[in-house]
């Protein structure tokens, strides 16, 4: 696998990213290209290179890149912006696209946690995408938030998102707050996420709490249905207690054919982006790229 630093625009910023070729690709050969999607508040160096590496092995040019204001892409910091995110990789279809390594008309997309709501809105408005993985995504983003808080968390949050919507519309500033009590990690998650992000440079701690309205004004279940007859493919766990496995089922049950969900047993929302769990990911996700989108087009 060879790794290339590359950058692109989206909307007038210039966004950082690593574009990944397989080591056997001919200097006049073209494969198909897949965009990976980072999720909440991570970063493409934070666990996708693992997947670009096993998707690289099996042929694919593959995309990774920081959103608006994450890593070293210009932009506002640290925003969640979900529709500006959807801007985004469709500014990072383009330029795979544009790539000459890359087949005319082949390129997939992958997003992880948040990122699966993300690439799941970007299919649906965006007929270049020929085929989709959403692995422990977020389906509903207000039953998402709601799910994980005890009844008095919620109104809390609610109020405390009120008063921050207030003051930014008057002064311009969000309140800044410490990421756990917006993610509100389940203690597995919790322990996981600090140890992969402790020398990470890139991941933050804190996050404007502008990420609350945000996230209660987008849900990807609205569009999912507008993807078919391009294949969509839904991963979760059962036992993940950041991202239940009740939002990967609702965005399947109302996306339309062909469509998948594979459901893995025990494990834990971070625990997909380690072994053996992340194995048993990149199994059926391999599996669903070659058979809809191979990496070797026939011409």
């Amino acid at each position: 696998m060879v790794k290339e630093p590359i950058s692109f625009y989206s909307e007038g910023y210039k966004l950082d990213g690593d574009l990944f070729l397989p080591d056997d690709l001919g200097s006049h050969e073209t494969r198909s290209g897949i965009v990976l999607c980072h999720g909440y508040t991570g970063v493409k160096d934070l666990y996708l290179p693992d997947n670009a590496r096993v998707l690289c092995d099996a042929g694919y040019i593959v995309l990774t890149f920081d959103y608006k204001g994450w890593g070293k892409s210009e932009g506002a910091r640290d925003r969640l912006a979900p529709y500006s995110r959807v801007a985004d990789v469709q500014s990072a279809i383009t330029f795979l696209g544009a790539q000459d390594q890359v087949s005319a008309g082949q390129i997939g997309i992958y997003g992880t946690s948040y990122g699966g709501a993300t690439v799941t809105w970007t299919a649906a408005i965006d007929q270049r995408v020929q085929c989709v993985v959403s692995v422990v995504g977020v389906g509903h983003g207000q039953r998402w938030m709601r799910s994980v808080r005890r009844p008095d968390e919620w109104v809390d949050m609610l109020e405390r998102s009120e008063a921050d919507r207030i003051q930014r519309t008057l002064t311009g500033e969000s309140e800044r707050a410490d990421r756990s009590e917006i993610l509100l990690p389940d203690r597995q998650s919790a322990e996981l996420a600090a140890a992969a992000r402790k020398n990470n440079p890139d991941a933050i701690n804190t996050l404007p709490l502008d990420y609350i309205d945000e996230t209660l004004q987008f849900h990807a279940e609205w569009v999912v249905d507008k993807i078919a007859p391009r294949p969509i493919l839904f991963i979760t766990t059962d036992d993940d207690r950041l991202v239940p496995p009740e939002e990967s089922e609702s965005l399947y049950a109302k996306a339309g054919e062909p469509k998948k969900l594979v459901v893995l047993k025990g494990y834990g929302h971070y625990e997909v982006y380690v072994e053996p769990a992340f194995s048993e990911v990149m199994a059926p996700t391999l599996d669903w790229f070659q058979e809809h989108m191979p990496a070797r087009p026939k011409n």
